[in-house]
């Protein structure tokens, strides 16, 4: 479907969604304390993905409002439909196979097409993995053992294993190689875990589980979100007027980062590196192109998105005039010239192709298509925009 934004600029103060990342985390270790309640959650496609994931864990819960209570267990095939949330994939494999020794994942042929080779390197003569009528299907329990994991692939491979090693019948140990990537996210993870009562040392790359341990019961407010507030912020470098509250400033969140490197790219042209905070790539060059221009280091997993993102924004960006030279770990987005009167985009399907482009409505009217896929991490996103004084038009294609 198609979304058609007014040339304007949002003013008014709004709350910042609630943080995805955070409620992945919060809803598991509710799950595995068998009786918490989490609160301040934003029911995006990828937090029904998790909570479809805890039905298939043997778990049961209660929904009021933006709260989500654990009340009891069900008896269900551990059939895990993680739809297109990458995190909950690799968050439950491991811990799925803590419990079962068989188990099917389904999810999206995008999801599926951009693999699990961390794991199948991980868990390698211990848990088996095959494709089956479009599906994943693991066979074999997780036992204590010495884990060694590629760090470079993903921080939600290490963050799966952690939630995981705490639940076995013996001590582990999870070895890190390589680069490791995202590391504000492993580090929300053992916030998490600390507050679910669960120890993790981390001695330089090594992380050190004891086995036998009980995630306690917990009652949480989830915090906002600085992944997704950042879309909302990055107008007010273009003549908005936005007070996004909600904010945790003493937040774990590495995407907190927005803050300074804003900043930077208001300044005049600069290098940004990327290599912690990924997803606010396309915000970022659509800002870089409203604004002076950047250069964006470490760049090469947008490739293994929900599409390859630096190519999306390429693509969508000449089209508004910004010239974009992309590389395999790089990224240089040139200040758009002579940006048309009206703009149509595509989304990719991929949500924050949609937000990131919604800047250009500051500079001309613009047409996205495929608009609807931000309901995977922020579904009221146009609908906010509209209450800050855009103007907002929908039309089915």
């Amino acid at each position: 479907m198609d979304l058609t934004l007014k040339k304007g600029k949002p003013t008014g103060v709004i709350s910042a969604p609630p943080s995805k990342s955070f409620a992945h985390r919060y809803l598991i270790g509710a799950m595995l304390s068998g009786d918490s309640k989490v609160g301040n959650l934003s029911y995006s496609q990828d937090v029904l993905a998790t909570l479809n994931c805890l039905n298939a864990y043997g778990v049961s819960f209660f929904k009021e409002n933006d709260s989500v209570s654990i009340n009891g267990t069900s008896d269900v095939k551990p059939v895990f439909n993680c739809n297109e949330s990458g995190s909950t994939l690799r968050f439950f494999i491991p811990i799925a196979m803590s419990k079962y020794q068989e188990a099917m994942f389904t999810a999206t042929p995008r999801l599926l097409e951009r693999g699990i080779d961390a794991y199948e390197e991980c868990l390698k003569g211990v848990v088996s993995f095959a494709n089956v009528d479009g599906a994943l299907k693991a066979k074999g329990k997780l036992i204590p053992k010495d884990y060694v994991i590629d760090g470079s692939k993903s921080s939600q491979y290490i963050s799966g294993m952690l939630f995981t090693l705490p639940l076995l019948d013996g001590d582990s140990t999870l070895t890190i190689k390589g680069e490791l990537n995202s590391k504000p996210y492993i580090d929300m993870t053992i916030d998490v875990l600390r507050k679910y009562g669960i120890e993790v040392k981390e001695v330089g790359n090594v992380y050190y589980v004891r086995g036998n341990q009980k995630y306690k019961p917990l009652t949480i407010e989830n915090e906002g979100d600085y992944s997704n507030a950042a879309f909302l912020s990055a107008f007010n470098y273009l003549g908005g007027n936005l007070d996004v509250k909600g904010l945790n400033p003493n937040s774990l969140q590495g995407d907190k980062v927005y803050i300074n490197n804003f900043r930077k790219l208001s300044v005049g042209y600069c290098v940004i590196d990327c290599e912690n905070c990924i997803d606010l790539s396309p915000v970022m060059f659509s800002l870089a192109s409203l604004l002076h221009g950047a250069k964006f280091i470490n760049t090469k997993r947008l490739a293994i998105k929900e599409s390859n993102r630096a190519l999306a924004m390429k693509e969508e960006l000449e089209k508004a005039g910004a010239h974009v030279l992309v590389s395999d770990n790089e990224v240089i987005v040139e200040k758009a010239k002579d940006i048309p009167a009206s703009l149509k985009i595509s989304s990719h399907n991929d949500h924050r192709i949609a937000m990131a482009m919604s800047l250009y409505a500051t500079q001309c009217d613009i047409t996205i298509q495929g608009y609807e896929c931000v309901s995977k991490s922020y579904p009221d996103y146009f609908d906010k925009l509209q209450e800050l004084g855009m103007e907002v038009t929908y039309a089915t294609t």
